[in-house]
């Protein structure tokens, strides 16, 4: 069974909606994590820890199929952007509510990607601005035109609103097309997809 551990030390200690999201979950001290975690067990750290990067950092690599979740009591995209980079698969408030906090565990533990919807587009489009863009060359084969269209607007950190603005569809279509854009890329959420298309077009660049 995934158990659900939380980096713990004597100034850091879960918060009581953690504690209610999972009851059976375990407030290990950041020194003896590598020790009792198991694997595809969820970490659990908090900015709270002077050194968090280099934490997640560190169990990222000494335990990388246990998915990473980092808490915080200020959500800030830059924050995002380091959590993620140093390996955590989900990103979100220290005190939100325990029904939210199971989703971004389970979310992490398929291997998505969680910072909350509020910091989503914010995140995207940062992370469009630093990536290599898709540019006006050939997207990945299997998307059609209307969706290689959704999916190089989408990359450039454009909304569903913004999107059908410039497309002249609707965002419900706009939606649709993301949902196959997403089954026939195999990624989850709009940050993957920006990830695999600068990925495609590095490749493309260096073919």
């Amino acid at each position: 069974m995934t158990r659900n551990l939380f980096a713990c030390s004597a100034a850091v200690v879960p918060s009581e909606r953690w504690l209610e999201a999972f009851p059976d979950g375990m407030c290990t001290k950041a020194g003896d994590v590598l020790s009792t975690t198991l694997p595809l067990d969820v970490i659990w750290v908090s900015t709270a820890h002077a050194d968090w990067p280099a934490l997640v950092a560190r169990f990222h690599r000494m335990l990388p199929q246990s998915p990473l979740v980092v808490v915080t009591m200020v959500p800030e995209v830059d924050e995002a952007i380091i959590a993620l980079e140093h390996g955590a698969r989900g990103y979100c408030h220290a005190l939100a509510v325990p029904g939210m906090l199971r989703e971004v565990e389970l979310v992490a533990r398929h291997g998505g990607l969680w910072v909350g919807a509020a910091l989503m587009a914010r995140v995207v489009e940062a992370a469009a601005r630093a990536l290599p863009a898709p540019g006006r060359g050939p997207l990945p084969a299997n998307l059609s035109a209307r969706e290689s269209e959704v999916a190089r607007e989408t990359a450039a950190g454009l909304s569903n609103k913004e999107i059908a603005s410039k497309l002249g569809i609707t965002e419900r279509t706009v939606k649709a097309h993301l949902g196959a854009i997403f089954d026939k890329l195999g990624v989850r959420d709009r940050l993957q997809l920006v990830l695999r298309l600068s990925t495609h077009s590095s490749a493309a660049i260096a073919d």
